[in-house]
């Protein structure tokens, strides 16, 4: 059964995936209404990447110093205000940019506080299944944000933007309270190594960890290219935005699915042949959707996707936990976030690039090579 303070927790998750999954389709809606060429959808996605990459390391510092609960605080604030620039400021690329810049930040610090709470709340024994339950909560905001796009967009090939960031903006305020209810249980594990800058370092040097933040940097962008390009897809096929906030809701209830289950599956398959295998599965579905095909066949496509890219975050979140003594998971965390805001950056900027004279289906297909690739890189040391 699950405590009070687990069950606050896993409400926050599920706001702060909420918040961001709405309103990031929905800005690259917004730009597409204010007439942005696609090719520059990429470097809106990497703004909300550009500032967090710089902020990873000091938000683990200060989640290891400060405390969990804190830094949650910090990142609900900073989504209110993300949401609010989107609802009166998002008129303009500027606006967009400042927003997005503001939700990547505010989300930053909202998960590394989340995770770093998981691992220091949760015996050895149990990381596959607790983050498998963390990143559950996850998806499950991720699958119900788009949602909130259906009901504003119907048939319509560009949602009601100016209403979705306006219900967004409420969802944060609620997120704030909720903040206040997030507790780290009395008994917490002690610190037992410096918090110094010497940390890092020494993470670093843990063998295979590189190899593992580069698999979690690809998924991670792959999970984002989803977000941007599926909308652009869809606005390139002529799918009405609500279907295509549907097909990303499906997505996330796979993935969903797939992290439920992740204390079985690790434990029938183990950890190197799961990730091998569900890395496998995201890339032959993104490539299958560069394919012209019809609505229904292209949601079998999607569901496969997001069962092979629940598994990823996940399985790295466990391993780091159980290879990083306490006093160093936040940091530990933050510096798996930094690789992941690094793919971020680079992934869709380039993808965005390739946009601009292949459309959405030449970034699915990139991406599914960035994947397959991983996948190479995964296989040559199995996580422990």
């Amino acid at each position: 059964m699950l405590n009070r303070a687990a069950v606050a927790l896993l409400v926050h998750t599920v706001l702060v995936q909420l918040v961001t999954f709405v309103l990031r389709p929905t800005s690259t809606y917004r730009a597409l209404e204010l007439g942005v060429p696609t090719g520059w959808l990429g470097v809106l996605s990497a703004g909300f990447a550009v500032a967090p990459l710089v902020l990873a390391i000091p938000s683990g510092q200060a989640v290891d110093r400060l405390g969990e609960r804190r830094v949650m605080a910090a990142g609900a604030v900073l989504m209110c205000a993300a949401a609010v620039t989107f609802a009166f400021v998002g008129g303009g690329v500027a606006g967009l940019v400042v927003g997005s810049v503001l939700l990547g930040t505010g989300h930053l610090c909202s998960v590394v506080a989340q995770q770093a709470m998981v691992a220091n709340t949760t015996e050895t024994a149990r990381y596959d299944a607790a983050f498998g339950h963390y990143t559950f909560a996850a998806s499950l905001g991720q699958a119900v944000g788009p949602g909130l796009i259906l009901l504003a967009g119907g048939d319509r090939t560009i949602p009601r933007t100016d209403t979705v960031f306006l219900v967004a903006v409420a969802i944060t305020v609620v997120l704030i309270g909720v903040t206040l209810a997030v507790r780290a249980p009395a008994a917490r594990r002690a610190a037992t190594v410096d918090g110094g800058p010497e940390g890092v370092r020494d993470l670093l040097r843990r063998p295979g960890l590189v190899r593992t933040l580069a698999v979690s940097c690809v998924v991670i962008a792959a999970v984002d290219i989803t977000l941007v390009y599926l909308p652009a897809l869809g606005a390139e096929r002529g799918i009405p935005s609500g279907v295509v906030g549907v097909l990303l809701a499906v997505r996330a209830a796979a993935s969903m699915t797939s992290r439920l289950f992740l204390g079985r599956l690790a434990a029938w398959l183990g950890r190197h042949r799961l990730l091998l295998g569900s890395v496998a599965l995201a890339a032959a579905g993104l490539a299958a959707a560069a394919v012209p095909m019809p609505v229904w066949l292209l949601g079998a496509v999607v569901l496969v996707v997001g069962l092979g890219l629940g598994v990823g975050q996940p399985l790295t979140m466990s391993w780091l936990a159980e290879a990083t003594p306490p006093g160093l998971r936040g940091r530990a965390m933050s510096l798996r976030l930094t690789g992941n805001r690094l793919g971020q950056v680079v992934v869709p900027s380039a993808a965005g690039l390739l946009a601009a004279g292949t459309g959405a289906a030449g970034v699915l297909v990139l991406t599914a090579a960035g994947l397959a690739a991983a996948g190479v890189t995964a296989g040559r040391r199995p996580p422990a």
